[in-house]
Parts: C-alpha cells; sequence; structure tokens
C-alpha cells in the first residue's frame, strides 16, 4: 500500500471563538506534501480545536484551510477525503476486526471482493495479518490501535489526522508504537497531522512541529530547532527541563554573578535577557575551563540515581536551583560527587541560548 497523492494543506488566519475565549487565534500554518506535522501544547492550548477544523468536525469563526488547490471550510467532512485516528480508536465492537477497517470501502459502495482485498493489505500494512475475524473485545490496546490506523488507510486517503492516538497505551508500547508510527508514514507517504501533549513524542515522530499555546501558534520548525533555539520562553519551558537565569549587562556584555557570559549569537538588543540551562547540556568542570566555557559555581543539595542516568541538583550563588543530568558509566564525573560539595559548572557557548523575557529568542 502506497500514496502518491498527498495533498498540502494551507491554513491562514484560521480562528474559533468561544463566548470570549479563543480556541484558535488567527493561526496561519502551512503543512507540505508527505510532512508528518505535530500539533503540540499542553491540555487547552487549541491544537485539538485545529485538527477537528481540518476533519470537518469543527467549523471556524474565520479563516481559510486548503487542501492543496481546494478550499474546504464549508466541506462537509465524509467528502474532505481524510483518514481519521482518534483518541478513543471509536472502534464498533459489534463488528470483528475485517468489517471495522472496511467500513469506509462499505460507506464508499466498493465491491465486496475489493474490499476484502484491500482490508487485507491495510491489515498487512498493520502487521496484523489474520486478526480479520477477531473481534474488538479480544485486542490489545495496541491491536486496537492498529486496527485504526488500518481503517483510516483503507481507502488511501491524501491527508492523514491523528488525535493522540498513543495516549492509551503504556510507556514501553507506546514508544514502540512511535517507532512503528513513523516508519508507517515513511512507507505511505501521506500527509499527515498528528495531535499530542507528549514533548518526547512529538520529537521523535515528527518532521516538524508547530508548538501551539492559548490558540497561537509559538513556534513552527524541525524538532532538533524546537529544542535547541526555543523562540519564546514558553517553548523553552514546554519542551524538555529548562532553568532560567537573569542576565545583567555590563558595557554591552551579558553578565551573570559578574562573570561574562559568552553567547555568540545575541544581537545585544534584548530588554531583559534570560539564559536557558538544559540538564544534559551542564557539564562538571574547573575553573581553568573558564576560557572556552561559561562558568557557574553551585553547591550540590541533592543525587538522585535513575539507572541510565544521575540527576543531581544544586544552588547557584542567587540561590537559583539547577539540574544537571549526567550518565551514569564508569568513571563519570557525578560519581565523585557528594552532597554539600561546591563544584564548578559548565555550559559550552554553542549551547548557550538566551531569550528576552518578553518572548523573542535574541541569542543562540
Amino acid at each position: 500500500m502506497s500514496q502518491s497523492g498527498a495533498l498540502p494543506i494551507s491554513i491562514s488566519q484560521v480562528t474559533k471563538r468561544y463566548g470570549d475565549v479563543y480556541a484558535l487565534d488567527n493561526v496561519d500554518l502551512e503543512v507540505k506534501r508527505g510532512e508528518f506535522l505535530t500539533l503540540l501544547g499542553p491540555s487547552g492550548s487549541g491544537k485539538t480545536t485545529l485538527l477537528m477544523a481540518l476533519a470537518g468536525f469543527t467549523r471556524p469563526d474565520h479563516g481559510s484551510i486548503r487542501f492543496g488547490d481546494n478550499e474546504i471550510i464549508l466541506t462537509p467532512p465524509h467528502k474532505r477525503d481524510v483518514g481519521m485516528v482518534f483518541q478513543s480508536y471509536a472502534l464498533f465492537p459489534h463488528m470483528d476486526v475485517a468489517a471495522n477497517v472496511g467500513f469506509p470501502l462499505k460507506l464508499r459502495k466498493v465491491g465486496k471482493a475489493e474490499i476484502a482485498d484491500r482490508v487485507n493489505e491495510a491489515l498487512e500494512t498493520v502487521q496484523l495479518v489474520g486478526y480479520g475475524e477477531r473481534r474488538v473485545n479480544q485486542l490489545s490496546g495496541g491491536q486496537k490501535q492498529r486496527v485504526a490506523l488500518a481503517r483510516a488507510i483503507v481507502f488511501s486517503p491524501r491527508i492523514l489526522l491523528m488525535d493522540e492516538p498513543l495516549s492509551a497505551l503504556d510507556k514501553k508500547l507506546r514508544e514502540h508504537m512511535q517507532i512503528e508510527l513513523r516508519h508507517l508514514h515513511e512507507k505511505l507517504g501521506m500527509t499527515t497531522v498528528y495531535v499530542t501533549h507528549d514533548q518526547r513524542e512529538a520529537l521523535t515522530m515528527s518532521d516538524r512541529i508547530a508548538v501551539i499555546n492559548h490558540g497561537r501558534l509559538m513556534q513552527l520548525d524541525t524538532p532538533r530547532a524546537i529544542y535547541d533555539r526555543p523562540a519564546n520562553r514558553f517553548v523553552a519551558d514546554f519542551i524538555g527541563e529548562s532553568t532560567f537565569l537573569e542576565l545583567g549587562m555590563n558595557n554591552g556584555q551579558l553578565t551573570f554573578g559578574g562573570d561574562v557570559i559568552k553567547a555568540p549569537g545575541w544581537s545585544g538588543d534584548a530588554g531583559k535577557p534570560a539564559l536557558i540551562l538544559r540538564p544534559e547540556r551542564l557539564v562538571i568542570t574547573s575553573r581553568s575551563a573558564g576560557k572556552t566555557m561559561n562558568l557557574f559555581t553551585a553547591t550540590v543539595r541533592e543525587l538522585v540515581y535513575q539507572g541510565d542516568t544521575s540527576l543531581m541538583y544544586a544552588g547557584l550563588a542567587d540561590g537559583t536551583e539547577v539540574t544537571v543530568r549526567a550518565g551514569t558509566r564508569t568513571g563519570a564525573a557525578i560519581e565523585n560527587i557528594s552532597i554539600g560539595d561546591d563544584i564548578t559548572l559548565g555550559l559550552h557557548p554553542d549551547d548557550t541560548v538566551v531569550i528576552d523575557e518578553a518572548g523573542e529568542e535574541v541569542a543562540s
């Protein structure tokens, strides 16, 4: 099963309001043909509302949605040629697997022989060959998710929409299915819009991520760019772990605790510059590294062993608590650290990202 007719999606000034609350506030977004784009945001951010607008289950108050060259804002859901996977799977409990998967073809009045062939092909695609006669209540959570996906792709839609389809799975199965879905997307090539509130899931699966909050698009970029170069404090705080240090300025240079902060891309026009510290980017070092790294003096307050990594919580001179995440291999620097020790933490200039507390990134 392959898909060569994937369509781009163009979203322009889409607005949806419920009373005085804007679920979507003038959203502009372009989804590339064949792209896997994730809508990421906290509960109530507007990401599911936007997905439902694409599916046709929610009609925006204002704006335009185009699939390819066609405006579809007034097109009913069943005429949009869109495959949909719901959070609850929405499988029919009185039907077996084959009947569930073939249901979209039956609605399209496809012949029985062709339905059987296409159902078998879809089940093979999602690795459920031989499951056609099983009842829904005989399936595991992961199998139900695959049946829902097979039903969404069986009629070869040009756009696939998924609303948190992995949220009901346990951690191990969820991580496995993330990779499977990514591989399936690469095989089928459908334009895919995926909704999640799970940052790691978005980073794992996506070509690009659209971070949404309060109905507005906060940032649109690749997973690495969004993680390494967040556009504002919300994105930096929502994706990954971050500590924010308010910086000073002295003779045009950024400073913290009297030390100059090396930020190669800093433009020098930040209103309220703040430094983003990621736990995995901080290293335990010595004062002699000051020529090549930004240094911070800290006191160790707590150590937590987590198997594959260890966490160290340390207090800076101004009282700010920072977290350092380190590997647990033999000889790791954190092995020789004890609670109460005074240590030096280093941050490479290339990992130094400064944002304006007003919102915009100003250095990287």
